[in-house]
């Protein structure tokens, strides 16, 4: 097939890149040409800037593909920008939307997607646009109009990342353990979480092209090994082979020290984050996540070892401030049961 993805420079869009290629299918990548990565065929680079509707949409609109993988879908404007983009052009969309798109509660735990709502709560920007786009297309799948596949991930990490760890530390996180400063935990550590890596969740991407079956329906696509949040940092530990001292605060007092960084935590990741994949293995029998979490930890700390051993400072310092919070307020409670 000849496939266009949007992004292709992303944690998951470069997994998706590879597996494309490894399948043997034609890919084309359109994004901003700001970094040059090497995969494992060739590929043909579209540069510009999706944010510039008319260019991106006039010159799409000259091409031709047997389908579009949308990676960089973030909102209703781009949405309406994709339609308009490849509505004549392309035999299938495959839209990325997320897990976050989900209104929470959960309806159901494991969650199947039948059973759940869409978000509906301006407040958590990044889930509200997220089901926007969605309720966009579910519009246009209805009138008949386009023949979209949307694709929900839940958090997934792999080579590129730049959101792991609570504060989203990345190789911070190793930095802090090799130097035995804590880590900072939300709640207790306990919530249930399965996390996924990329090449796992490329596989859904790819499985679904070229399947009429799966126009007009989403589906998440999710690692089913269940985990606790608290091993994520546990399985760091290991690797490097220090065990992490984790301090404990609730994701609420984290959200109100800093809700840019934090709100997701609160409005998100409180609740837990197991998905049941019976949907997506319909259409992709062959379709499993196979990298554990100890596997994908290795594959993140030979990454950060190797391209990505920079400490962002102000995390790091920001971390710090918030250990000594709740230090100091440790000792305070700890005084009251010997008053």
């Amino acid at each position: 097939m000849n496939v266009l993805v949007l992004g292709g420079t992303g944690v998951i869009s470069r997994a998706i890149v590879n597996l494309l290629l490894e399948k043997e299918h034609t890919v084309t990548v359109f994004n901003r040409g700001n970094r040059t990565l090497s995969f494992n065929g060739a590929v043909r680079q579209i540069t510009g800037d999706r944010a510039d509707r008319n260019d991106f949409e006039t010159r799409m609109q000259k091409e031709s593909f047997d389908a579009v993988i949308d990676m960089i879908c973030f909102n209703e404007a781009d949405a309406r920008s994709t339609a308009a983009a490849f509505r004549d052009n392309t035999d299938q969309i495959v839209i990325c939307s997320s897990v976050a798109a989900y209104k929470r509660p959960y309806q159901s735990i494991p969650t199947v997607e039948s059973s759940e709502f869409l978000y509906d709560d301006p407040a958590f920007v990044y889930a509200f646009d997220k089901a926007q786009v969605e309720r966009y297309f579910n519009e246009q799948i209805q009138s008949r109009r386009l023949p979209v596949t949307i694709i929900r991930p839940s958090l997934t990490y792999g080579p590129g990342a730049a959101n792991i760890g609570v504060l989203r530390q990345n190789f911070g996180i190793i930095d802090r353990i090799r130097k035995q400063k804590p880590l900072i935990m939300f709640g207790d550590g306990s919530t249930p979480w399965s996390f996924t890596f990329a090449p796992d969740l490329a596989k859904a991407f790819v499985g679904v092209l070229g399947n009429p079956q799966t126009h007009g329906h989403a589906y998440h696509a999710c690692s089913e090994e269940r985990c606790r949040w608290e091993d994520l940092y546990l399985e760091f530990g290991k690797i490097v082979g220090v065990e992490p001292r984790i301090v404990h605060i609730s994701s609420e007092l984290l959200c109100s020290a800093n809700p840019d960084l934090f709100s997701h935590l609160y409005l998100e990741k409180t609740f837990p984050g197991l998905f049941d994949n019976s949907k997506i293995r319909g259409v992709v029998p062959d379709f499993k996540c196979e990298i554990s979490l100890r596997e994908g930890i290795k594959m993140i700390v030979d990454w950060f070892e190797k391209e990505a051993n920079q400490v962002d400072p102000e995390k790091d310092a920001m971390e710090d401030r918030l250990v000594e919070l709740y230090d100091g307020w440790k000792n305070q409670m700890q005084s009251l049961s010997t008053a």
